[in-house]
């Protein structure tokens, strides 16, 4: 059977008629030696180049038509002979890329070799991946370009600055694995990306808000975020500590709540003041739960309480605040009431070289009176102070 050619147009392409179902039609170029177009059944065309490479035939898919044009075909087509004259074929790139690890498959690895092992904050890594790198996680490692993450990290940057540089340095974070572990050998491609500007948080909850504030807390329908918070407030320590809050770690008697192991790698003696530690009393009643605040999930405690939070904050018309500015109005309410920076931090278990060694001198009780003391003025800006 002779060879169909024609020459390539975009009216001689749109006029080839397709085969019979299940059959392959090839039409080549006049213009252009080795450059063809495949037709299916279904009509659906595809620029082809088949050339001898080594003495053996080789087909490398150029694109598909429209989409490409006759003018970017042939372009492409001369290319590929210069590789093929150079010694090197297409379709053995092709096949190395298809073999190569996907940013999702490293993700993985990186989740389970170093996150998990080394961060507390692996979970939000899994969110951040979840929510922002989804796409970028289909792509082969050697084709992620330093555009493409710039992309992401200007979309999410346009409404939160902050937010987007998380996720960049977990992008950057993620292949520096695949660099460190061998699975990859490229250039990381968040080099030289430029990091939005960030401004340290000051919000805390003031007189005014706190009055507000505990009004809404007694309205929330939901009494164990609402008890969540309480505790947040008065303890000041880091939400995901309160929310994994054991009985087993609570001592009502000598009033302290010991956290094993807190986000800085140290553990942290709580003082129960006494508002909290009427609050816990009345919720160890209550329940049989290992958690102090039990949930429904796989954890068996209170995972993310954003919904209560919300309806707190529309209710008491604040704005701004996020729940772990509850950690942060504990200690700005202890430096109102007069608590020095060490005591302060070690309430809040700060970890600072320069004020390691004061804490390590400091005992629970300065720490207590400096809470209970910040407890009753907040309570008291509240209205739900001692009268």
């Amino acid at each position: 059977m002779a060879r169909e050619e024609v020459n390539f147009t975009k009216a001689s392409l749109e006029q080839l008629e397709a085969p019979e179902p299940g059959k392959r039609r090839y039409v080549y170029d006049s213009k252009e030696s080795g450059l063809l177009v495949q037709v299916t059944g279904n009509g659906r065309k595809t620029f082809q180049l088949y050339k001898k490479h080594m003495g053996k035939p080789v087909r490398v898919t150029i694109g598909t038509f429209p989409e490409l044009t006759v003018e970017q075909a042939r372009k492409k087509a001369k290319a590929i002979k210069v590789e093929l004259i150079n010694g090197e074929n297409p379709n053995d790139k092709l096949k190395q890329q298809r073999q190569e690890m996907t940013f999702a498959d490293l993700f993985h690895v990186y989740l389970e070799r170093h996150a998990k092992p080394r961060k507390k904050t692996w979970q939000e890594d899994e969110t951040y991946f979840k929510r922002h790198l989804s796409a970028l996680g289909k792509k082969r490692l050697s084709t992620i370009t330093k555009g493409d993450v710039a992309a992401i990290h200007s979309r999410i940057g346009k409404d939160k600055p902050t937010h987007a540089n998380r996720v960049l340095a977990l992008i950057s974070s993620i292949i520096g694995r695949g660099i460190e572990y061998g699975l990859y050998e490229g250039q990381n491609p968040c080099a030289g990306i430029r990091r939005f500007p960030e401004q340290s948080r000051d919000r805390f909850l003031t007189a005014d808000e706190l009055q507000r504030f505990f009004l809404a807390l007694e309205q929330e329908p939901n009494g164990t975020a609402r008890d969540f918070f309480l505790v947040a407030l008065l303890t000041g320590a880091r939400r995901a500590n309160v929310l994994s809050m054991r009985w087993s770690d609570i001592d009502l008697k000598g009033q302290t709540w010991r956290i094993p192991e807190t986000k800085n790698g140290t553990p942290q003696t709580v003082p129960l003041v006494g508002p909290l530690l009427e609050i816990l009393q009345e919720l160890r009643k209550s329940t049989s739960s290992f958690f102090v605040f039990p949930g429904r999930g796989k954890t068996g405690h209170l995972v993310e309480p954003k919904k209560a939070w919300k309806r707190i904050c529309q209710s008491a018309g604040i704005e701004g605040v996020r729940i772990h500015d509850l950690r942060r109005t504990m200690g700005s309410w202890q430096a109102k009431t007069g608590a020095s920076l060490p005591v302060i931090g070690k309430s809040l278990n700060h970890k600072s070289a320069s004020t390691t060694t004061i804490y390590a001198r400091l005992d629970l009780d300065p720490v207590r009176t400096a809470m209970e003391k910040a407890a009753e003025a907040m309570l008291e800006a509240g209205g739900n102070g001692k009268k």
